[in-house]
């Protein structure tokens, strides 16, 4: 054999022995490649929490090694503490779930709430588009306009049940604030709610900021809605609505009104199980930085009112140990809340 020959055959077998090491250098790609992964909502479509998942299943997957297909789904029951529980227990811990955790399910944990079967300091967390700002409001037409006319007649509020936020923020305003809302429960979802106000059946409701704004825009535009509190990051876009801490003199008063909204600071979260193989979770959460970048994106987030101020992964595991640290008998204070 000549020494071209023996040249060429060499590097033959140095391409054929190099191959299957490149087809394998990156696992994670190998994994995700041709897959689905289930991005996972606890409530019904229509809602802020359900527009959050779809954007985010839409353009997160560009960036995750393996373009795997995105496919969202909506797990409805006990105000997402059904899908939380599926989850941690029951789902694949492979990285082909991602959830949507209901902000308010870690404090039901804390709290001590019956039917939680997950343990909020064990999500490997992967990020947030923003901080939540809670608010209560009122239809226009029913004439209230102020938290003093909250305390002047009872005021009918619609709730998905007699749990989770839109169900706690009104009992605890009347706790601490004196307000007269009267519940009305068992709406399925974001989407009833808002057609029960506009139908007149309920008065108020409580919601969150960015969903007002991106799922009933005109809302807005037209003056429908009195905003009445809201609690979270303070709020130049909100002149003369009083923050809910202002309101709440007593200090022990404040601070569990900080545990029942809690959730405010991790806005709507995405997480994975645990067991999920670090690697997968780090490519998740790089593909949760890079999706923020993206123009179209940041372009379909602003068409539909989203805040973008993003809340990592350290910071979410933080607000769930400081939840978590909160003196036991202010937590049992807290508990009253989560029926």
């Amino acid at each position: 054999m000549s020494r071209a020959s023996t040249l060429r055959l060499a590097a033959c077998v140095a391409a054929a022995l190099a191959a299957p090491l490149s087809a394998s250098a990156d696992p994670v790609e190998d994994f995700y490649k041709g897959k689905n992964v289930n991005f996972l909502v606890g409530v019904s479509a229509g809602g802020g929490y359900d527009l959050h998942l779809r954007l985010v299943a839409r353009h997160m997957v560009k960036y995750i090694p393996g373009r795997p297909t995105p496919i969202p789904q909506n797990m409805t029951g006990a105000t997402g503490l059904v899908m939380a529980n599926y989850m941690f227990k029951v789902g694949p811990k492979d990285g082909t779930v991602v959830g949507l955790i209901q902000n308010g399910l870690p404090t039901y944990q804390a709290v001590g709430k019956e039917g939680v079967q997950f343990d909020a300091r064990e999500l490997q967390w992967i990020g947030s588009l923003a901080a939540t700002v809670e608010t209560m409001l009122a239809w226009r037409a029913s004439g209230v306009a102020s938290i003093e006319d909250l305390k002047k007649r009872e005021v009918i509020a619609g709730s998905n049940g007699a749990s989770g936020i839109t169900y706690m923020y009104p009992l605890m305003m009347n706790e601490m604030l004196g307000t007269r809302f009267k519940m009305v429960t068992g709406y399925p979802g974001s989407g009833a709610l808002n057609l029960a106000i506009e139908r007149g059946e309920v008065e108020a409701r409580n919601n969150s900021w960015s969903s007002i704004k991106s799922s009933k825009p005109d809302w807005l535009r037209d003056g429908k809605i009195n905003v009445l509190v809201y609690s979270g990051p303070k709020q130049d876009d909100l002149p003369g609505v009083p923050h809910l801490d202002d309101l709440i003199t007593d200090p022990e008063n404040r601070q569990v009104a900080r545990v029942v909204t809690a959730g405010n600071r991790l806005g709507h979260p995405f997480a994975v199980a645990p067991g999920v193989p670090m690697e997968r979770v780090e490519a998740l959460r790089a593909a949760f930085v890079k999706m923020m970048d993206d123009p179209e994106f940041r372009k379909e987030a602003a068409a539909v009112d989203i805040d973008l101020q993003p809340v990592s992964p350290a910071e979410l595991k933080k607000t769930i140990d400081d939840l978590f640290a909160v003196p036991d008998h202010l937590k049992q204070r807290a508990r009253k809340y989560f029926n």
